[in-house]
């Protein structure tokens, strides 16, 4: 994944396209793939919550724990970026939105890479999100690489909350 690179990763509940967040060309690349405006914005997951700790540094001690409480697993909150992500990530938002994984495959993908990534459904825009790995080969080909592991079958997509007002986004 490093150096401009996109990986296909089993998130919690589907297949996820990952990548550096701070490198513009590797989103690009996701964009490209997904047929997807950068100005929607992504997901940026992390495998552990200290992978977070600036982003979260600065929020009040009850909003942390409500995050804290709500993680690793399927729970993508929207935070004030305060400039700490690129606006390839945030989209036309002022906001991003992070999650801590509780998926062991995306989980060991961001450890390995040292940092949070970019984690975002395996499909082209309009089309159902794979939910296996042929999917993924189906939709992109045999050569984009992809990490060994599966979904939780029984999962659905994370759930995206607004932090402070509770606000869902996404069910």
């Amino acid at each position: 994944m490093g150096q401009g690179g996109v990986v296909a990763c089993p998130a919690e509940a589907v297949w996820g396209l990952s990548c550096d967040p701070f490198c513009e060309s590797a989103v690009d690349t996701v964009l490209a793939l997904k047929q997807r405006s950068v100005t929607k914005g992504l997901i940026v997951v992390a495998g552990d919550i200290d992978m977070l700790a600036p982003i979260l540094a600065p929020l009040p001690a009850p909003l942390r724990a409500e995050l804290e409480m709500s993680w690793p697993g399927g729970n993508t909150w929207l935070l004030p970026n305060r400039g700490l992500f690129p606006p390839w990530i945030t989209g036309d938002s002022e906001e991003v939105a992070v999650r801590v994984t509780g998926a062991p495959s995306l989980k060991a993908l961001s450890c390995a890479f040292g940092g949070p990534v970019v984690s975002t459904s395996a499909n082209p825009a309009g089309s159902q999100p794979a939910r296996q790995g042929f999917q993924v080969v189906r939709y992109f080909g045999p050569n984009l690489p992809r990490a060994r592991g599966s979904v939780d079958a029984t999962a659905k997509p994370s759930t995206i909350r607004r932090l402070g007002t509770g606000e869902v986004l996404r069910a």
